[in-house]
């Protein structure tokens, strides 16, 4: 395994530089493992072009719909239907599994859900395995166990244990490349290549300590990966929305072109308005677009839908709706609101924070310090400055922690 071979190295190196050693392996892992999943869990979505009874596929696709609207109720009806008319498929388990995935999602700090996601998906594997045995180039097993095992991956990474994601991807990317060399026309599968080909290539470029790792695996394309996405986005018949919601990531996150992320956003909102990511995204996206006021009236009804308990909103979205807030009552000089958003942002961020501060909890404490400096409260704002220079970097934090300590913010 690759990641044996990297940690075998550490022995020959001091202490300390051991420790950034591992450190470096550690942020190889998560960002490599998890690009080289995404793709797992995105080409599992290219079933149902093997699905022949207009019934059964009815049920899937109201099912899946219902998944991504958290509408987990309806969903688990229509899956064990799907179950009951065809237990030899590997559909409806995966799906079954995928309603346990979103329930860990929306209260991602409990763990206790986790064992029966495992449990789930291993069903999923041993279906797909005893089609494989009788047919060994079945794509349809192939991508469900592919994503299964993906997913299995990804919650392991996200739990923080590396090796077993590790394994989990090398285990199931071979499977997904199998069935994209069998079905190279399926816009469904292009989702999962695309995604592939895109992370392939992005994530060396962004994190250059990937690279050593990259050469055990196929090079990517950029471009092709988008354009790829672009079809599965338009044409997918069952993969649409997957397509739509990477393609908006990728936008947002890597190409920085807000304008089309924020368009994918809303569409995804707009038929989906109960899930919670998508609007969260959509939040994002106006803000990045210069929409602050409708992103604010956004981050206010993600907050009511938290006090509320609405299923898929938990403290991750209440510091980021804060967070938003507080900045933009600074924006508007309106600093007592905002210092209370910014201090909940805070709060919030001390309790999910476990291993070193986020970026909400590092921008809040600047803008908190630039709000004492424009109150001319000198000693509150350098005491705010000082802290951000003790967490995580973020954008251009200590950067500017720097300038205002030597010189007070000044509001134009």
């Amino acid at each position: 395994m690759i990641w044996k071979v990297f940690a075998t190295e550490t022995f020959e190196l001091s202490n300390s530089n051991r420790i950034k050693f591992q450190s470096a392996i550690i942020r190889i892992k998560k960002y490599f493992i998890h690009s080289a999943l995404i793709i797992l869990f995105a080409s599992s979505l290219a079933y149902s072009q093997w699905i022949e009874d207009h019934v059964v596929d009815q049920h899937v696709q109201r099912g899946i719909n219902e998944i991504y609207n958290f509408e987990f109720d309806k969903a688990e009806s229509d899956l064990s239907e799907v179950i009951r008319l065809r237990p030899d498929h590997p559909v409806g388990y995966f799906f079954r599994a995928m309603i346990q995935w979103e329930r860990i999602i929306s209260k991602f700090e409990d763990e206790s859900q986790d064992e029966k996601l495992y449990e789930l998906l291993e069903v999923v594997v041993d279906i797909c395995e005893k089609r494989l045995d009788e047919n060994p180039e079945d794509v349809a097993a192939m991508f469900f166990k592919g994503g299964a095992v993906g997913f299995r991956g990804r919650l392991r990474a996200n739990r923080g244990k590396w090796l077993g994601a590790a394994n989990d991807g090398i285990v199931a990317l071979p499977l997904v490349r199998k069935a994209y060399e069998l079905e190279p026309d399926n816009y469904d599968v292009l989702l999962g290549i695309g995604i592939y080909n895109y992370y392939a290539a992005v994530i060396p470029g962004k994190y250059p300590f990937v690279k050593p790792a990259m050469i055990f695996f196929p090079s990517g394309d950029r471009n092709k990966g988008l354009e790829q996405l672009r079809q599965a986005s338009l044409h997918a018949k069952y993969a649409q929305v997957e397509a739509t919601y990477f393609l908006m990531q990728n936008y947002f996150t890597y190409e920085k072109d807000f304008a089309k992320a924020l368009e994918l956003a809303r569409r995804l909102h707009e038929k989906y308005p109960n899930n919670s990511m998508f609007y969260r995204y959509l939040g994002r996206c106006l803000v990045s677009t210069g929409y602050l006021g409708e992103a604010n009236d956004i981050f206010i009804d993600i907050i009511n839908r938290y006090r509320q308990q609405q299923l898929g909103y938990d403290m991750y979205d209440a510091r980021e709706a804060h967070y938003y807030i507080g900045k933009f009552e600074f924006l508007a000089g309106r600093f007592d609101n905002a210092l209370k958003n910014l201090y909940t942002c805070d709060e919030i961020s001390r309790k999910l924070d476990k291993e070193e501060s986020s970026g909400f909890m590092s921008l809040a404490n600047l803008i908190i310090g630039m709000i004492y400096d424009a109150q001319e409260k000198r000693q509150y704002a350098i005491q705010q400055y000082n802290k951000v220079l003790t967490m995580k970097e973020y954008e251009n934090s200590y950067r500017d922690a720097n300038k205002y300590l030597q010189q007070p913010y000044k509001r134009n």
